[in-house]
């Protein structure tokens, strides 16, 4: 069995999504005993806020760089990002690293080929919905991105690091992003990409008939392949 090197989530609240997600499938997978190898470094979610707030993405990617190649000098086989939006150092963190970086954005591009869907809604921190670091990966595979008007994206941004990433979660939060849903889906969204780790915490499948494609759930079930490879 391969180890995971994982950089945190940015909250902890998806870091704990991604450590139990990880140990359940490897569990399912094998059965007994069985549980994942992880080397987890789980970051403080303010200074990162404080980084993206000010623009400073440079000095983000460098902090993660640097805790991508402990994580590797620490035995880890691959690294992952459990995070969105901070995928946009992503280039920097795989440049200072000799393994594999296991991209969150590639298993949700799988699943959406896979659904062989053409055009998909998009919900995610203001910088992942409106920066082109993003979306334009999805794009490339021929996938049409839709995100939600200027106003439900400050919904959507807010109820992330006003809620969700201090482990809130209130019915009304979700009704408006279940409404965002419905509204994307009937701008032409054959399915929405859940793109915030924590959004999945707020939101799931059962909750509404459009198709969601959550990024912490797929790029998991990502990781375990590889590590079971």
């Amino acid at each position: 069995m391969k180890t995971i090197g994982l950089i945190g989530g940015m909250s902890w609240e998806s870091s704990d999504l991604y450590y139990q997600g990880l140990n359940q499938a490897v569990k399912q997978r094998l059965g007994g005993l069985s549980s994942s190898k992880v080397i987890l470094y789980n970051v403080d979610f303010k200074e990162i806020e404080q980084l993206q707030r000010s623009n400073e993405w440079g000095a983000a990617g460098h902090m993660l760089a640097d805790i991508a190649l402990k994580l590797q000098n620490a035995g880890a086989d691959c690294i992952a990002l459990g995070a969105n939006t901070m995928h946009k150092v992503a280039d920097e963190i795989q440049r200072n690293i000799r393994v594999p970086f296991l991209h969150i954005a590639d298993s949700t591009i799988q699943a959406i080929q896979a659904a062989q869907f053409k055009k998909v809604g998009l919900l995610g921190t203001m910088y992942t919905m409106e920066q082109d670091f993003y979306r334009n990966r999805y794009q490339q595979q021929g996938i049409d991105i839709l995100i939600p008007n200027e106003s439900d994206r400050k919904v959507v941004h807010d109820v992330i690091y006003k809620e969700l990433t201090v482990g809130t979660f209130s019915s009304d939060s979700k009704k408006k992003f279940i409404e965002i849903i419905k509204q994307l889906h009937r701008d032409g969204a054959e399915g929405i990409i859940l793109g915030c780790t924590e959004i999945g915490l707020l939101v799931q499948q059962d909750d509404i008939n459009v198709p969601l494609f959550d990024t912490t759930q797929l790029h998991i079930a990502q990781l375990v392949d590889f590590q079971l490879a």
